[in-house]
């Protein structure tokens, strides 16, 4: 009956132990999701997308010609599409 004495104390102590524990694995963010971090790789962020849109458009703006640049013998005042007809041989 005297060991009770003992295993009282000891289990009270085990238990204060524990929940100190679980408290401080909270608190440090121990119970993240693991599987997060490694699928995270295959995706872009947001930032990263819109940083690489702004550069593809800066780049879409250099490239277009304006009006300068535009030869007008080759539009089309008429709006319709040009269409070449070719001819075929029949052999």
């Amino acid at each position: 009956m005297s060991i009770i004495y003992v295993l009282i104390p000891i289990a009270i102590l085990l238990t204060t132990i524990g929940i100190y524990l679980f408290f401080w694995a909270v608190k440090t963010e121990q119970f993240d999701d693991l599987e997060k971090q490694g699928m995270s790789i295959l995706f872009d962020d947001e930032n990263d997308i819109n940083d690489h849109n702004k550069v593809n458009n800066a780049a879409l703006k250099e490239s277009q010609p304006n009006e300068n640049q535009i030869d007008k013998s080759q539009v089309n005042p008429s709006n319709e599409p040009k269409i070449q007809v070719s001819k075929q041989v029949e052999k």
